[in-house]
């Protein structure tokens, strides 16, 4: 069960897919080359795909960008990262954003929670 409930995580992702829907056909130019740059960035390499979400998820607290949060958070959760890990991970978003980043880093947390219970049903 998540610990808290300060925003509905899912619910933010399931919302703002249709915006960025509209967003694709728009610019279906610079949203395929923006799809294919997240692709292969997110290729295995030195890095695993789980630690380079979890790089993401960190970014994510420290430029305080809620949606990306919420898509991070979950594609962190689909590749197998730990509760731990990513408590981990905020520590060092914490380190780099100092209190703002605190403040995020409690909101990814909950995320992370969110989506591991909906996964887990």
């Amino acid at each position: 069960m998540s610990k808290s409930n300060f925003k509905d995580w899912p619910n933010m992702a399931k919302t703002l897919n249709p915006a960025v829907g509209e967003l694709k056909r728009s610019t279906p130019g610079p949203m395929q080359a923006f799809s294919e740059m997240g692709k292969a960035a997110l290729e295995p390499g030195a890095l695993d795909t789980k630690t380079k979400e979890l790089i993401a998820l960190a970014i994510s607290v420290a430029v305080r960008c809620d949606p990306c949060v919420t898509y991070h958070a979950s594609a962190a959760q689909r590749q197998g990262a730990t509760r731990e890990e990513v408590a981990e991970a905020m520590g060092i978003a914490v380190y780099m954003g100092a209190g703002p980043s605190a403040m995020y880093a409690a909101q990814a947390l909950e995320a992370f929670d969110q989506w591991d219970e909906k996964a887990k049903g």
